[in-house]
């Protein structure tokens, strides 16, 4: 599928990446159902709630359901993201998870957009910057390093995810570094999304001194090349506001946003 029509990639996202499940599920994670609705439990440092549609629940029902995901969560003493995409229904549910207690995060833009152009494309770096695909645990911790340095924030969780993802399905995602000599100055994954013609990009971060050259660009471009190899069609970002620019230059189509709603008990 190379239509890029965004009501038709928005079709298509909702039909074959969501819910968004982990395939295989890695080592500790486990996933339960509560009507339209799956709990993704120990994939991350919080639990995480998805679906396709909600099944046309509405009024009561449907706040009965979002309560009962808040006892589950404050029963684990866990936080949970419930990731809302702006095309849900019903038009209320913003206002139903906030009056549960649940907080929303930044929002990001779902775009998509082709594999073929995107891999004809060489990566094109600044000089003394090489690409790399990695596994090893020692080469997961740089990434982590140099995301707190990006965002002042604690990573380690970033880690410990990526490695039971990889154990679990190796051909499922490629990890890719940039580097400058024994540095990570940016960073990103490719899943190959099974049973699709998808493939999902995520990271991306980039050092500040390091940006504006072209790096994350390459990153993309890398793995859009990753993706032809496996015959995928369609790439898919959940992209910050610094990015979807960038992006869309490249070629992808907005066709709706995201936001996490957090519950922390």
């Amino acid at each position: 599928m190379t239509d890029l029509d965004a009501s038709t990639l928005r079709a298509a996202y909702d039909a074959q990446l969501r819910p968004e499940l982990p395939d295989p599920l890695p080592p500790g994670v486990t996933v339960e159902q509560d009507g339209p609705l799956y709990r993704v439990l120990g994939l991350d440092h919080r639990g995480f709630l998805t679906y396709r549609d909600l099944g046309g629940l509405s009024g009561a029902a449907l706040d009965e359901l979002i309560a009962r995901q808040v006892e589950v969560f404050r029963q684990r003493g866990e936080a949970v993201e419930w990731k809302l995409a702006s095309h849900d229904e019903p038009a209320d549910l913003p206002e139903r998870l906030r009056a549960a207690g649940f907080v929303p995060e930044d929002r990001e833009t779902v775009v998509i957009g082709p594999v073929a152009p995107l891999s004809a494309a060489l990566p094109v770096l600044p000089d003394g910057v090489r690409l790399r695909e990695v596994t090893g645990r020692a080469d997961l911790d740089r990434i982590v390093a140099m995301e707190e340095a990006v965002w002042g924030a604690d990573r380690s969780h970033l880690a410990d995810a990526l490695e039971r993802e990889i154990a679990s399905d190796p051909h499922s995602i490629t990890v890719v570094v940039a580097e400058a000599g024994e540095t990570v100055v940016s960073a990103g994954w490719i899943r190959y999304v099974a049973g699709t013609g998808f493939a999902s990009l995520w990271g991306g971060s980039t050092l500040p001194e390091w940006r504006r050259r072209g790096i994350y660009r390459a990153l993309v471009v890398h793995r859009a090349r990753l993706a032809a190899q496996r015959d995928r069609t369609l790439l898919q970002v959940d992209a910050s506001d610094d990015s979807r620019p960038i992006l869309e230059r490249l070629g992808f189509v907005a066709v709706t946003t995201t936001t996490p709603y957090v519950y922390t008990p």
